[in-house]
């Protein structure tokens, strides 16, 4: 039997399937995310939280297919990408694999380079490819396994930052536009415990550890103070994050971003070159500085 403090309920296995499908639906469809006739895109990485994502899209039958993006992290990506690989190879569901070394460096490689935290490129990284893959193949939608513990822990970053450009964009759907594929957050409602327990039950065996790189990431920081706040006041999270949805959310004004094609690969971009490919020009130039002369 599983007992849900926020939720107030004491489930069996059986109903709690049952639960988590019904939840997923009802979010699908408060958010009009996409609709049944839509060819979805989900983004997996071998955790809990996207594996259960796609295998609940498909046990609701929606169309959907998965993309692993391999971002060269030694041991932590192999192990990733063999547990989307057995998932996928399991329900007979169709996995493509996008490998970044080939499309630009490994992720420890532009580490080597970059100044900045590897989870902000990293996060940029993974965006672009998600949404040029998706164009390229025309997926309507791309869908990803964030969660109630991500989003909420990224709303009280921007809300103590009053961060207003994110705060205008933080909400469970993204619609398609200049260049970009709607992006959707199935997931927002659950928790990571919920996720994981709905993956433990329907057998879905999925990477336990986190990313080497996130390590000391404020996120994770965040997480554990609502952490703390939930088990003191159960429903602490989901309140914070739907309140903001339907009270404050409706009242910012996203400033339009005036968009263009990228000079060099053509993906929607604010400036002349997009940021990932004045990435791969540094990346280049490095690589010629540090090469032995003719």
């Amino acid at each position: 039997m599983v007992y849900l403090s926020q939720h107030r309920l004491s489930l069996c296995k059986e109903h709690y399937i049952e639960w988590y499908l019904k939840r997923v639906e009802s979010t699908i469809k408060e958010f009009r995310m996409f609709e049944r006739k839509d060819k979805v895109l989900v983004a997996v990485s071998g955790g809990k939280d996207s594996l259960s994502l796609w295998d609940a899209l498909q046990r609701l039958g929606y169309r959907a297919e998965g993309l692993y993006i391999d971002l060269g992290i030694g041991e932590y990506s192999q192990r990733s990408r063999l547990a989307c690989e057995r998932f996928a190879r399991e329900r007979g569901l169709e996995l493509y694999v996008l490998e970044l070394r080939k499309e630009i460096a490994t992720i420890p490689e532009i580490k080597e380079v970059e100044s900045r935290p590897a989870c902000s490129f990293c996060g940029q990284l993974k965006r672009y490819y998600m949404n040029r893959f998706a164009r390229e193949k025309s997926y309507h939608v791309i869908a990803t396994g964030h969660n109630l513990d991500d989003e909420s822990a990224t709303l009280l970053s921007n809300v103590l930052s009053w961060n207003m450009g994110y705060l205008s964009r933080q909400f469970p759907v993204l619609l398609e536009g200049d260049g970009f594929v709607r992006k959707v957050k199935p997931l927002v409602k659950f928790t990571e415990k919920e996720n994981a327990l709905y993956a433990f039950l329907s057998g879905i065996e999925y990477v336990e550890e986190e990313c080497p790189f996130s390590e000391g990431a404020s996120s994770i920081e965040y997480k554990r103070i609502l952490s703390q706040i939930e088990e003191k006041s159960p429903g602490t999270k989901l309140r914070f994050y739907m309140d903001f949805l339907r009270r404050l959310h409706p009242l910012l004004r996203s400033e339009k971003v005036n968009l263009r094609p990228c000079r060099v690969c053509g993906e929607p971009t604010s400036a002349e070159v997009c940021s990932v490919c004045r990435l791969r020009e540094r990346l280049s130039s490095r690589l010629l500085s540090s090469s032995p002369s003719s």
